[in-house]
């Protein structure tokens, strides 16, 4: 079996170098083709060093300088966001994962999809802000976009095989819905799903998350569920379902990853241990299944299983992220924004954790209509949008870090 070639954009992070584990296991199927992160040198060459890719790039330009003298002669070096459409449309890459945050990806996704690859997407944001002009590319060209987060490729592994598959221009991976009746989508809920929303949490509370161990900002989402909210919006993109269809639900022992009721009443469900190397040999191994690094699930060892409804009014990250959600796409794309900004100032002490969806709600309000007209928007247009909504959550920050600052003094 010739082997594929894995471009791997944020090696550095968890994800990245939960592939590289997965690589590691599979060495018959995968390779690496290059890596790419944003100013980590050291650990990148110290992958590089071990997965002997093609190519290296880093988003930093002074990090990539620095990067040079440790790679050996014949790895190249670039730098930059060109480097990383180019890397993403090669014909020598097969497969493209995407651990990049946020959007700094999106274009890359954008040059896979246009040459009809398999897309590994681990950033939420991308579907979240741009999911509908990204699917449809995936359709046109015959791309495929399978999603790395645990809950979305146990609803994809639920799905698979109960009904024929989408398939324009030869391999898609997006299942047939037509008998679904609802998705739900298991949360472990944070820190907090037992009391609620803290207004005035601090950060290290709000980073004491239970089960999984992620980046700061990731993990704030998880307190706030404003991360529930943007899976929500993930799966309607995805797997071209309403908002009515999607239910969260706080699982604390996350074993249980998603569950698919179908429309004869019958309920699927995907449980494993939380590891996220699974879902992501799924995703590169898919449509087969061989043995992976995951341990064996004991469920008599892992004792009782609890489901618990979430409560919208005490979570208002969630019901922003539907309210977004059933405005249309340039509403989701400037909730996606105003999030990452406020969330970036309360991770800076710049704002109350009970500011964040504040400040989304203020950008939303202020979204203007015109822009939540058109149904179909372009990815120029949802870009315009973003830079849009952050520079007014900016303001928006600013303008409560004068408030917090003079209650402070």
């Amino acid at each position: 079996m010739k082997r594929q070639r894995i471009a791997l954009f944020g090696s550095t992070g968890s994800i990245g170098r939960s592939t590289l584990d997965v690589v590691r296991h599979l060495p018959d199927r995968f390779e690496v083709g290059m890596l790419a992160a944003n100013r980590s040198v050291r650990t990148i060459c110290r992958q590089a060093r071990q997965f002997r890719p093609e190519q290296v790039i880093l988003s930093d330009h002074s990090a990539c300088e620095a990067a040079r003298p440790e790679l050996e002669p014949g790895t190249r070096v670039a730098w930059g966001p060109a480097a990383l459409i180019d890397a993403a449309a090669a014909r020598s890459n097969d497969i493209l994962v995407m651990a990049m945050s946020g959007t700094a990806g999106l274009l890359a996704v954008v040059a896979a999809l246009e040459k009809g690859k398999k897309v590994a997407l681990a950033t939420k944001e991308i579907l979240v802000g741009y999911g509908e002009p990204v699917m449809r590319l995936a359709r046109r060209h015959g791309g495929t976009v399978l999603p790395i987060d645990s809950e979305l490729s146990a609803v994809h592994q639920c799905l698979s095989g109960k009904g024929p598959a989408t398939r324009d221009k030869g391999q898609s991976a997006v299942p047939d819905t037509s008998c679904v009746r609802r998705v739900i989508l298991t949360a472990s809920g944070g820190p907090f799903w037992r009391t609620g929303f803290p207004p005035k949490a601090k950060l290290a509370d709000v980073l004491k998350h239970p089960t999984w161990s992620m980046g700061r900002k990731i993990t704030v989402d998880s307190a706030t569920l404003m991360n529930k909210g943007l899976e929500v919006i993930e799966t309607c993109r995805l797997f071209g379902l309403r908002p009515d269809q999607v239910e969260p639900v706080i699982h604390p022992q996350s074993i249980v990853h998603s569950l698919v009721e179908f429309n004869d009443g019958s309920v699927l469900a995907q449980l494993s241990l939380p590891d996220m190397r699974l879902p992501l040999q799924y995703c590169l191994t898919w449509p087969d299944r061989i043995p992976s690094l995951n341990r064996t699930l004991d469920l008599a060892g892992t004792g009782r299983l609890e489901f618990h409804a979430v409560d919208t009014r005490r979570f208002p990250c969630l019901e922003l992220a539907y309210q977004a959600l059933g405005t249309g796409p340039a509403a989701t794309c400037a909730l996606n924004a105003a999030n990452q900004v406020a969330v970036d100032a309360f991770i800076a002490d710049r704002i109350m954790f009970g500011d964040i969806p504040k400040v989304i709600s203020q950008v939303l309000a202020a979204l203007p209509r015109p822009s939540t007209r058109v149904p179909s928007p372009s990815i120029g247009r949802l870009l315009r949008i973003e830079s849009w909504a952050a520079a007014q959550a900016a303001k928006t920050v600013a303008a409560r870090a004068d408030r917090l600052a003079r209650r402070k003094e």
